[in-house]
């Protein structure tokens, strides 16, 4: 077990607290402060306990360069309105001289936002330069991002190996959710794959293979499946090179009597943008020139039976082009499907699918939405977590 932020007593200490808030920005004003409320917990406990907290983050890819469009001070001025009576500094460098300085005068209970950690070259190199210079800033760190707990690099995995450690609130909820489900699922457990690439899934798969009682696939991946199985699938997404992984993925399932839903119709059209064209056609008919690009009425039906009956859930990725009007039925009636199984533990994790559920206005309704794509694939992949590994044990 690792050490959580109840494990320390951070009167008078300086925190390093590495958060993600790398949120949306648009003409220098944040457009969605999702990441930013979901640290307040956080926060205001290490404030309760009158800690110096250094926040460091990341924005956007400058690639070590600083650069105005992804500096952190939008985000400095929108935690000041989310923290009023809270002092709130902003430094703006990344570490050096004066980051050093504006640390070591904070007084308790105050915050200090350090500047964009990808400024510098050292942050992704993981470089002994950087981890040294971020360390000598604190005396604890706290580590509450989990959307880069499976980078190693110095904010993330350098410093955690130099100061006392722990995981912060979010973190915490993170890992205890995805214990909960991969290690003592409540049974039938179904997972709901879907999303274009069936090649970013290919180890949860795998994994999965060994937990769950139903594995429903929709989304563009759904067609490698269907191929491999001799499916009509017209013009629709398919990736050649993985009908041999798909088809003995079916036939391990198979003998570990494994249910594999796949879909039965599709709403079908010539291209994305071609929503008045959209018709639906059952999987043996979709014409030559036209592809699936949401599921159909009677596989949502289909998949209905399953979801119902479900007590862990796991949904990664959206069951067709939900951005669309026309394509987004599949996703949206997926997601109140589950929103309506109260009885069931739901675990949805992958950016796109997040956001189709925050936009559908279900999020309420999920037993936990994970804040990190790729590290709560490689979760479900049986994978360790570089910065959750090297965080002080208890």
């Amino acid at each position: 077990m690792k050490k959580t932020i109840y494990d320390y007593n951070f009167a008078s200490k300086k925190v390093l607290l590495r958060v993600d808030f790398n949120v949306p920005i648009n003409n220098g004003r944040i457009t969605s402060d999702v990441r930013m409320q979901a640290e307040l917990p956080t926060i205001k406990y290490l404030l309760s306990q009158q800690a110096k907290i250094i926040i460091c983050s990341h924005l956007g890819r400058p690639d070590g360069i600083p650069n105005k469009k992804y500096s952190l001070k939008p985000v400095f001025e929108h935690l000041k309105e989310l923290l009023p009576n809270t002092k709130i500094y902003f430094c703006p460098e990344t570490v050096g001289e004066n980051a050093k300085k504006m640390a070591d005068n904070l007084k308790d209970g105050e915050i200090l936002l350090l500047e964009n950690l990808r400024f510098e070259k050292g942050e992704e190199e993981n470089s002994e330069e950087m981890v040294a210079a971020l360390s000598s800033l604190a005396d604890i760190f706290v580590f509450d991002a989990f959307g880069t707990s499976h980078r190693k690099h110095a904010s993330t995995y350098g410093v955690a190996k130099k100061l006392p450690s722990a995981m912060g609130l979010l973190v915490q909820k993170e890992v205890e959710s995805f214990d909960k489900i991969l290690a003592s699922p409540e049974k039938p457990f179904v997972a709901i794959l879907g999303g274009a690439k069936i090649s970013d899934k290919i180890d949860v798969i795998k994994n999965l293979l060994s937990k769950v009682d139903t594995v429903l696939i929709g989304g563009g991946m759904c067609f490698t499946f269907l191929k491999a199985i001799k499916g009509n699938v017209g013009a629709s997404l398919v990736d050649d090179e993985k009908l041999d992984f798909c088809y003995d993925i079916i036939k391990t399932a198979i003998n570990k009597k494994i249910k594999i839903i796949l879909p039965v119709d599709f709403v079908c059209s010539e291209n994305i943008y071609d929503e008045k064209g959209a018709e639906i056609y059952k999987l043996d008919k979709i014409p030559d020139d036209k592809m699936g690009l949401d599921i159909g009425p009677k596989t949502i039906k289909l998949f209905k039976k399953h979801i119902k009956k479900a007590r862990t859930i796991f949904w990664n990725g959206p069951m067709g082009v939900y951005e669309k009007d026309m394509f987004k039925n599949g996703t949206k009636s997926v997601a109140e499907l589950i929103a309506k199984n109260k009885r069931c533990t739901s675990v949805v994790g992958g950016g796109d699918v997040v956001s189709a559920v925050e936009e559908f206005g279900f999020e309420e309704n999920f037993s936990h939405i994970s804040t990190g794509g790729g590290a709560s694939l490689k979760l479900m992949e049986g994978k360790e977590l570089p910065a959750i590994s090297v965080l002080s044990d208890k």
